[in-house]
């Protein structure tokens, strides 16, 4: 529905599905597009954000005001593409200022395809969602923008929620590959790429794990057949609900022994392997300055988030998984609104965060839990041999 033009300043016009509208410029492609409007409230690593794959079918708006000014490079590619379904900012830079940079911003926008829009008062749009909740939106330029007020409504009221939607195999990497362990040897770590991002894996390798990359299609009897000695599920879009697959395949992992570590969707996916229910957040949590509180040591770490659902578990007792695992408790909690940010159990060896440890583009409060896993896998097979 978009063709790769650059900056053209042409009119454009935000469409959330109850019907409110912002008018601004086209930025980056020109056409339109459909997805889930939601916010990133960090100031700092639009690339990092742009490429993440837990971002796919849904448009991003920027809280910061002033984007693009450090430009793109290749370097700091989280994935292999841009994947947001369209993208919100209120001034663009039209100069782009750093030794790293290779691109401007926009012209990788509409390389990609990706439709935007700029010169809107991204504040309102924030509060708004903020007090309604994430939405269907959609972005209408060229063309498009000619179409009725009616019309592009009734377009966006018939795209897809993302309630109910799995989008793992939209992101999920189609044929196995791997990493090799950096260092000192520790083992082998199967990762369920389910929109797994770059800097986790070469976190995961530079603790010394070979690291076997496996699409989400894959089974038990082919992770069995992989021998791994740990198993990593990684973060990604869509509805923790909607991946009954993914739970059973935990589950019997979880059953053989196996360490587990997983992060985002990795985390619900775990709390669904436990017994409990997942939900939907009203406007969730995105961005790279979220507060959290690790329960075992009282340290509040800023931590990376993007995540619209959460783990529905009691965040002041242990609880007993009713799928026979064990004892659990909610090891941490974020400050803002007291949502499970992870889960720890106590009788496997098992654990997981709500947020992104590998921290891409920061902060690194939460890095060491890299070393956790690292730990975690040792002693296991110290206890086994």
């Amino acid at each position: 529905m978009s063709e790769s033009t650059p900056f053209t300043g042409e009119p454009a016009v935000l469409v959330l599905e109850d019907g409110t509208r912002y008018e601004g410029r086209a930025y980056g492609a020109v056409g339109r597009t459909l997805g889930e409007a939601v916010f990133a409230t960090g100031m700092t690593g639009y690339q990092e954000t742009l490429t993440d794959p837990s971002y796919a079918g849904q448009i991003v708006l920027m809280t910061a005001p002033h984007i693009g000014n450090t430009g793109m490079n290749d370097e700091d590619m989280e994935s292999a593409r841009i994947w947001v379904a369209g993208y919100v900012v209120r001034d663009p830079s039209r100069v782009v200022s750093n030794f790293r940079s290779q691109r401007s911003l926009d012209d990788d926008l509409a390389a990609a395809g990706v439709v935007g829009i700029s010169g809107i008062d991204t504040r309102a749009v924030t509060r708004h969602i903020r007090s309604a909740g994430a939405m269907r939106a959609g972005i209408f330029s060229g063309a498009d923008a000619a179409l009725t007020p009616g019309e592009q409504l009734e377009l966006v009221r018939s795209g897809a929620e993302m309630a109910g939607r799995n989008l793992s195999g939209q992101v999920s990497t189609a044929e196995g590959y791997t990493l090799p362990a950096e260092g000192e040897r520790v083992g082998s770590v199967a990762v369920l790429d389910l929109g797994v991002k770059t800097s986790t894996l070469q976190y995961l390798a530079a603790r010394g794990f070979d690291v076997h990359v496996v699409p989400q299609t894959v089974t038990i009897d082919e992770i069995r057949a992989l021998g791994p000695d740990a198993l990593f599920f990684s973060n990604g879009p869509g509805d923790p609900s909607a991946s009954d697959r993914h739970v059973e395949l935990l589950r019997d992992s979880l059953r053989d022994g196996r360490p587990y570590f997983g992060i985002c969707f990795g985390n619900q996916l775990l709390g669904r392997a436990l017994g409990f229910e997942t939900y939907k957040l009203p406007f969730g949590h995105r961005g790279i300055n979220q507060p959290v509180i690790d329960k075992a040591t009282g340290r509040v770490e800023i931590t990376a988030h993007n995540h619209g659902f959460a783990v529905k578990a009691p965040i002041d007792e242990i609880s007993e998984s009713t799928q026979g695992f064990g004892r659990v408790e909610v090891s941490h909690v974020d400050l803002n609104d007291d949502v499970v940010e992870g889960l720890n159990c106590l009788d496997i060896p098992a654990f997981s965060v709500q947020y992104h440890p590998e921290s891409a583009a920061g902060p690194h409060d939460a890095n060491y839990l890299f070393d956790r896993f690292r730990d975690l896998v040792i002693a296991s097979k110290e206890s086994d041999a």
